[in-house]
Formats: C-alpha cells, structure tokens, sequence
C-alpha cells in the first residue's frame, strides 16, 4: 500500500452489502473511504442497492447519491470496475456483460492477485440454502435483522449515556447463537466446495455480513463484510497481500454519527 497526500493506495478493493437504499446503510462512511483510497481494480460484491427494502418502502438520502457518483468518477478515471449483484439486486442479473458508465456487469470474476493466485469473486447467496430454497424466510429474516440494527441503535444511545463503548447487537448473535454459527460454518464450506471445483487458489465473497480472512482444506476463502455494521473492505497490497480493513475502526469514527470524522484520524502509517 502507498499513502500519498492523504490517499491510502492498493492493487485492488472488494466492497460489498452496502444496501444502499435502507436507513441502516452506513453510506456516510464508505464515501469517506471510497475518497480516502484509490485502487486499479474495484469489485463491488452484490447487494450495493438493496430492492428488497426500497420495494416495501422509498429510503433514498442524499450520501446514498454521492456514493454510486463516487463510483461512477472512479470508473471514468480509470479504475476497472466490477459490479457483481448479489440476492438484494438479483433485478441487475439480467444484465450481466453490459457496461453501464464504465462500470462492468458480470455474474462472477476472476481475480489474479499481484503474486499470482487466482481468486473466484462471487456474492455467495447461491451458497445459501435458505435463499436459493425459502425465499419467504429469507425475507422474513430480512425484517427480523432490521430489527436488530434498530434495537442496535438506541440500545448504544443508551449505553453512551452511562459511558459504555458501541457494541453490536447482532454480532454478538452470530457469535453466541448456535444455528447461525453453524450456517456461517456452512456457507464458508458451500463457496470453497466451488473454488475447488473450479480450480481456482481462494474465494472473495460477501452476503453474510462477516469479514473474515482464512484458509479452508488448503484453499482461501476471504468475506469482505459489509457497510451496515463492520463497515469493512478486502483490499491487495501491491505484492499480492490481502487484508481486511475496517474503516470505523481504523479511523476511529463513531458508529453512531455517521458524518463525523474524529480528531487527527487517517494519519499516514509509520
């Protein structure tokens, strides 16, 4: 990575689950990453606009806007980008191989990393059996996670109150919650079944809102997260290294102020 003039620059950047288009849509701060990082490659990883949400109801702000902009001047100064639909804009599957102001459409890509491993980059939804088999209950789920982040939120408001830090309420369900470690167990296990069908050396995947880097019976598997909670992103260094960055974290933002930047934060590595 090289850091110039306050840019935090790589090989290649992954995003997804940014469902833009929902009021848990942490959209303030992937602008400020999208301005304060530069890649030649950028895949966005499915669920960029989320259709599910803005078919019950029209949740369309302003940062939502200057995000897909943003986007659309990095594309026009020559960043190659890929945008791969996810569940949540399956309606942008119809038109996969068409280029729309630079940006490419396509199902699935392959990445080749700058030390030479061969990366499958897919969403992974096809992966998990409740949408591919229960959509109802995906959908039902859906609202249920909704929910949470709007519990999430004035549960934080409450503990800044008495001085606590954030703490995310469906985090610690992943985490502690039997089925749902399992399924993520499982899904992990679905998408290197079919990195190794494909031959490939490792996985860039999103859907299920959990940023992780591991190697799984010799092949990689990396999930970049998603920008409703961890707000995190894969990213390759120039000699091929991958690394999760989460952005809330790294700058020192607070969770519950999406516009404000702290004090002195993004300062150049030592």
């Amino acid at each position: 990575m090289d850091h110039i003039d306050g840019i935090h620059r790589y090989r290649s950047i992954w995003i997804s689950d940014i469902h833009l288009g929902t009021r848990g849509c942490k959209a303030e701060f992937l602008l400020d990453f999208l301005r304060h990082t530069d890649s030649e490659f950028l895949y966005l990883v499915g669920d960029i606009v989320d259709g599910w949400r803005l078919r019950k109801s029209w949740y369309w702000v302003q940062s939502h806007n200057d995000v897909i902009q943003k986007i659309l001047r990095k594309a026009r100064k020559g960043t190659k980008v890929f945008y791969i639909p996810g569940n949540h804009d399956e309606w942008l599957r119809n038109w996969v191989d068409v280029q729309l102001g630079g940006v490419e459409l396509v199902q699935d890509a392959l990445h080749v990393t700058a030390d030479g491993r061969r990366l499958l980059v897919l969403h992974g939804d096809d992966f998990d059996g409740i949408v591919r088999y229960a959509k109802w209950l995906a959908l039902l789920g859906d609202g249920a996670y909704e929910l949470s982040l709007k519990l999430n939120h004035y549960y934080n408001l409450a503990r800044r109150h008495f001085g606590y830090p954030y703490w995310s309420l469906s985090a610690y369900l992943k985490s502690k919650v039997k089925n749902a470690v399992q399924f993520v167990s499982d899904y992990a296990d679905a998408i290197v079944a079919e990195a190794r069908r494909r031959h490939v050396d490792g996985v860039v995947c999103g859907h299920i809102h959990q940023a992780e880097i591991r190697t799984i019976g010799g092949v990689l598997y990396c999930n970049d997260g998603d920008w409703v909670e961890s707000c995190s992103a894969l990213v390759e260094h120039f000699d091929g290294r991958l690394e999760i960055v989460r952005w809330v974290e790294l700058n020192a933002l607070d969770p519950l102020r999406p516009a404000a930047r702290a004090e002195g934060a993004f300062e150049p590595a030592a």
